[in-house]
């Protein structure tokens, strides 16, 4: 057996935030670090809260420390307690931007009896599992505990840090405006219990010249390689193959097939050189394009500044934009700022280009004006369609009903691989474009709840931690399909096809390229089964609609699938 110390890094270093039980689950103890009146000793008073019932704060942190342990303890079988040596210190923190805290395995070992792979590096938690015993039996002075954290004390009380935000100690995921403690530590205690590559971002070189269980299943696309099977050089420049990098493990495949969804794309249609696909990345405000798909013209906005082209000014050419769809640079101004101004001058979407290398990215913002949807694509795939606006490109900003968020082509969940390399960050998470988001994506996301470890607990079967048992699909709508209606395009008239995995209300509506109602198909029960609903190309009102691009969006129950159709007379 071989076995090495992480003395002074911890593998997954800080996460920062730029803004079924059985008789062997696992017992996980948090062992308190902090001295007299600090971290889980601090006697400030606290009133309890959201299930917390510690009355100092020093009380309050130490059981929300022991809770989210206990969430990962009744998930995780193993005979061999788990200890996780904890503490709370001054970390950096100012008004934006804080080191929320890191976790990771103090020891690794390899080459153990029971080890799946030879040669192979486990963490600590993972290692004694397999082998079913304590594999560095415990004497306090040799910090043989099998997780270390450390989480920042800075981000209470605090109005220099994070606008003064403060760590939500409540159980009930109600965290407000605060940052919540438990999804932090569900996120940090995972990278302990085995999520983090313990590769050499920058340089590819091992870690002491072996691999680790999680490296073993990153595929590299452009390679056609997985990560044991590339050279030092290879696995470095594989760390900023952006979007090019996934987790290969079988069982974390056949559950992000049922828990993600599908992706947004931009379906360009003219002209023919830059007609195809393209992936998005969609903004938090306004509707989304699963909600609101709208096609037309591309035109770039103008302000009549410089730099002209990115909307942070009123526009000038709001003749062209209305009725069509925004083309804006990435700029100095909010997002919000620039889709308001196409909004303004009659743009019915905008598309924003990345002024970065690499891929598209989610772009944040509160707009409760804005109405209509706006998507980002990469600056390669901006300076195509600006090279082509002049002869008219036509796009659909929809949802693909084929490609899931998060996915490369083979279904195999993205790793976070940005370019340059991103210290803690890099590899051992999932790719930002997953959706609904992932606990174990770079940032803490405010829409994570307790409960949810989602793909995190695939992976854990792919590492070992439950022994290859089959991974329960998650808790997904039925299998209700959508077809293409046929013909397409038509005159006077189409069919929708479709399939109810369960019977219910059920809502199938055609809209026009501007988001507006046009028919309502269906309007109540339907049995489960196979269906066919045909479209006369009239309103409800029985006039006829003239040739365009529409929309049909069926919904029942938690399923809702839309595409797209074409009149042509």
């Amino acid at each position: 057996m071989t076995t090495t110390t992480l003395r002074g890094t911890l593998v997954a270093a800080a996460s920062a935030l730029w803004l079924a039980t059985a008789a062997s689950a696992a017992t996980i103890t948090i062992v308190n670090a902090d001295g007299v009146d600090e971290g889980f000793n601090d006697p400030t008073p606290a009133s309890p809260i959201g299930g917390n019932t510690g009355t100092t704060i020093g009380e309050q942190r130490l059981i929300a420390f022991q809770f989210a342990a206990d969430v990962w303890g009744a998930l995780l079988p193993s005979e061999v307690e788990i200890s996780i040596t904890a503490a709370f210190d001054p970390l950096t923190c100012n008004a934006s931007s804080a080191v929320l805290g890191s976790a990771g395995p103090w020891q690794v070992f390899s080459d153990f009896a029971g080890a799946p792979l030879p040669a192979t590096w486990y963490a600590a938690a993972l290692a004694n599992k397999l082998a079913g015993v304590d594999l560095a039996p415990g004497d306090p002075n040799t910090n043989a505990d099998d997780l270390q954290a450390r989480f920042n004390s800075s981000i209470d009380n605090n109005v220099n840090c994070l606008a003064g935000s403060d760590w939500y100690y409540g159980l009930d995921g109600n965290h407000g405006t605060d940052v919540d403690l438990v999804v932090v530590l569900l996120h940090e205690f995972a990278h302990g219990l085995g999520f983090s590559s313990l590769v050499n971002k920058s340089t590819g070189a091992l870690y002491s010249g072996q691999d680790d269980v999680f490296s073993n299943f990153l595929y590299d696309n452009d390679y056609g390689l997985h990560w044991p099977d590339l050279t030092d050089l290879d696995r470095s420049w594989s760390a900023t193959n952006t979007q090019r990098v996934a987790f290969d493990g079988p069982q974390t495949i056949a559950a992000a097939d049922a828990l993600l969804g599908f992706a947004p794309e931009l379906a360009v249609s003219a002209p023919a050189g830059v007609a195809g696909t393209y992936a998005l990345a969609e903004a938090a405000f306004g509707p989304s394009v699963d909600e609101q798909p709208v096609s037309g013209f591309v035109v770039q906005a103008l302000d009549g500044t410089s730099p002209p082209g990115d909307a942070c000014q009123s526009v000038v050419n709001a003749a062209a934009l209305n009725g069509n769809i925004a083309l804006v640079d990435r700029g100095a101004c909010a997002y919000t700022v620039k889709v308001q101004a196409a909004q303004n001058a009659g743009a019915i979407g905008v598309i924003v280009v990345n002024s970065l290398g690499g891929p598209p990215v989610p772009m944040a913002g509160v707009g409760e004006s804005i109405t209509i949807p706006t998507v980002m694509v990469s600056l390669a795939d901006g300076n195509l369609l600006k090279a082509q606006l002049a002869n008219g490109v036509v796009a659909t900003m929809q949802t693909s009903l084929t490609r899931r968020a998060g996915l490369d082509a083979g279904g195999r969940p993205l790793v976070y691989t940005p370019d340059p390399v991103q210290s803690g960050s890099s590899v051992s998470h999932f790719d930002v474009s997953a959706l609904p988001n992932l606990l174990m994506e770079p940032t803490i996301n405010v829409d994570l709840v307790h409960d949810g470890v989602d793909l995190t607990l695939a992976v854990f079967r792919d590492l070992g931690w439950l022994n290859g048992a089959p991974t329960p699909a998650p808790a997904v709508p039925g299998r209700t399909l959508l077809r293409q209606n046929a013909p397409n395009p038509f005159n006077p008239s189409t069919t929708i096809r479709f399939t109810l995995a369960d019977g219910g209300d059920t809502r199938l509506k055609v809209f026009d390229v501007r988001g507006q109602h046009v028919r309502e198909l269906v309007a109540g029960g339907l049995a489960a089964g196979e269906h066919a609903v045909t479209w006369d190309g009239r309103d409800d009102a029985g006039a006829t609609m003239p040739s365009g691009i529409y929309f049909y969006r069926l919904q029942s129950g938690d399923f809702t699938g839309m595409q797209r159709m074409l009149l042509l007379k």
